[in-house]
């Protein structure tokens, strides 16, 4: 499913618990609020209206200004975004003298890892005399849905309850899956208008001097039903919105990435601090960690993921940057999906959503625990049982997939779930020799010697894939083993990917050849644009994503020429691996701006 990518650059932020992807550039309103719910196997999520995806609804909450009198919405003059530390989206504008600042922050970190999101005023008074501020947050409930790839709406009322200095929104039936406590200060006024429809403000009023500042916030807090929502608001408060932000700020300033490039930094931070926190989430109802392609709701892959997306997209980002959270994801990924290597598409919880053997996506299971033992110096993580099994499922199920005559190996469907042209490719072969270089040397004795030699597999693949008896030979994409052979590369399989994977050197003849026929087609998937990150002209790779407007600077899974997310924008995995690809490019192999 392609959905194509919003008109409006919304601004993007949230947590593992709390996601905030639909604020409105314009003027700060947010229009979209979404948790991920396991009992219900995807997100469920609260907007203003039906139409908030294009702008065409009402906000579910905005603040708004009553300056001596007269009441002023944000942006009226002009809004201007920055993202602090790669995550965190601060606004800035004037009305008239008075200067306004705001940080929409979802906290993170040690004492600050909260269901909850901040939204940080101050107003400074320029003018040479006092100025009267009436300052309100107000919103309007008016649709919820519960959403796997496609939304299904929650049919019971929606409903606004007003409490001390806040209001809850929900549904009124006994099981709505999430409910949502938003308050302000203590003194704070609320009004609530009921209905179809129904609205609220909360308000507060203060006067400040001329050339003074002030600072206030409202919170916003999630809970799996209403009595939750509340303590939560409480919790959000009772711990103070000055130390979450500040927690929040030292929790990302410990990730941010450095690779000497200030370019780089930017476009790495912004990708992976994007797929840590929307291809990572904590449930509301059971705590627990699940992988998802993309949180966003404009992303058609949505709340499903594959073996290889996760552990070889999502996962590399997530040690860049947290190797607790890393390992905390790989035993997770093992305990949903372990029980059958590759099998297909999952939903959150590990059940199948779509069925297809990928040989690529069992290969994973051990080459994403090589690649964190290497980063991490963990490699007692292989004693957990729950992985120790996943290991050897990978084992029995590539095994079954071996030709009767030949080392090589066949797969059912691609990495990204399209068929091949034909059954047995370079790329899963080049990706399972490696996955069996790895097995030989974790799993026991026994087992290791009936593991086929890595070598002998690399050297069918270089035969059967390449005519070396040709003066310039490259490589083929796939074969069916029997002489018929596929030039034409598969995006999600790509043949630039064969030195990541130790199969030959990137100044490999045959390789430099078959990179240079790759390099003069102008793919459309972004995963292509990523691949070429590890082809022979890495910093060229590198600068065309610099240019790439992407969709507001993270991934989308289908981009033009320019780089502009044309569909399936928001792809959360996938900025998983741009993230890590340009962070190897430059650290691997020399790569540079």
């Amino acid at each position: 499913m392609i959905i194509p990518a919003p008109q409006i650059p919304w601004q993007v932020t949230g947590n593992h618990w709390l996601t905030l992807p639909c604020i409105h550039p314009a003027d700060a309103s947010i229009h979209l609020v979404g948790v991920v719910h396991a009992g219900a196997r995807g997100a469920v999520e609260f907007a203003g209206g039906v139409g908030y995806a294009d702008g065409n609804a009402d906000p579910l909450a905005r603040i708004v200004l009553v300056i001596d009198g007269v009441r002023h919405t944000l942006g009226a003059t002009g809004l201007a975004w920055e993202r602090e530390l790669g995550w965190l989206p601060t606004f800035s504008c004037r009305i008239g003298d008075v200067a306004i600042r705001g940080t929409i922050c979802a906290p993170h970190g040690p004492d600050a890892d909260i269901a909850g999101a901040i939204v940080a005023i101050s107003i400074e008074n320029r003018a040479s005399t006092s100025t009267s501020i009436q300052l309100a947050i107000e919103g309007t409930l008016g649709h919820r849905q519960l959403r796997v790839r496609t939304p299904g709406v929650f049919k019971d009322s929606h409903r606004v309850t007003g409490i001390a200095a806040g209001v809850v929104i929900d549904g009124d039936s006994a099981v709505s899956h999430l409910a949502v406590a938003i308050g302000g200060s203590d003194d704070s006024v609320v009004s609530v208008k009921h209905g179809d429809l129904p609205s609220w403000t909360i308000e507060s009023g203060f006067t400040i001097d001329a050339g003074e500042m002030r600072e206030e916030a409202f919170f916003v807090a999630a809970g799996s039903e209403r009595d939750g929502a509340t303590a939560t608001l409480g919790a959000l408060k009772r711990r103070g919105w000055r130390k979450l932000l500040d927690a929040t700020r030292g929790a990302l300033r410990v990730m941010e990435p450095s690779t000497g490039s200030v370019t780089a930094d930017r476009l790495i931070a912004r990708n992976m601090f994007f797929a840590y926190f929307c291809a990572v989430a904590r449930a509301l109802d059971d705590a627990h960690v699940y992988v998802v392609r993309s949180r966003l709701p404009w992303n058609g892959r949505g709340m499903t993921v594959r073996d290889w997306d996760a552990l070889m997209w999502v996962l590399p980002a997530i040690q860049l940057a947290d190797a607790g959270l890393a390992r905390e994801v790989l035993l997770r990924i093992c305990e949903l999906h372990g029980h059958s290597p590759g099998g297909g598409v999952h939903y959150l919880d590990g059940s199948v959503f779509e069925a297809g053997f990928s040989l690529e996506g069992a290969a994973a299971f051990p080459i994403a625990v090589d690649a964190y033992i290497v980063n991490t110096g963990d490699d007692k993580v292989v004693e957990d049982p729950v992985l120790a099994d996943s290991l050897y499922g990978a084992q029995e199920d590539i095994g079954a997939r071996r030709d009767s005559r030949l080392s090589l190996y066949s797969t059912e469907v691609n990495p990204d779930g399209t068929v091949p042209s034909k059954p047995c490719t370079a790329h899963g072969n080049a990706v399972v020799a490696l996955a069996l270089d790895i097995l030989r040397h974790t799993l026991d004795e026994k087992t290791a010697e009936k593991i086929p030699d890595s070598a002998a597999i690399r050297a069918a693949t270089l035969r059967q894939f390449s005519d070396a008896a040709q003066p310039k030979h490259a490589f083929a994409a796939a074969s069916d083993l029997a002489g018929s052979v596929s030039l034409t590369d598969e995006p999600g399989a790509s043949l630039y990917w064969l030195p990541y994977y130790d199969l030959v050197s990137r100044d490999d003849s045959a390789y430099r050849r078959t990179a240079k026929r790759l390099d003069a087609e102008a793919p459309d998937a972004l995963v292509v644009r990523c691949a070429r990150l590890v082809g022979v002209d890495s910093s060229a790779a590198l600068d065309w994503l610099r240019r790439a407007p992407l969709d507001g600077g993270i991934a989308a899974e289908f981009v033009d020429a320019e780089g502009r997310a044309t569909g399936n924008g928001g792809d959360a995995a996938l900025s998983g691996l741009l993230a890590y690809t340009v962070w190897y490019a430059i650290h691997a192999l020399g790569a540079k701006l």
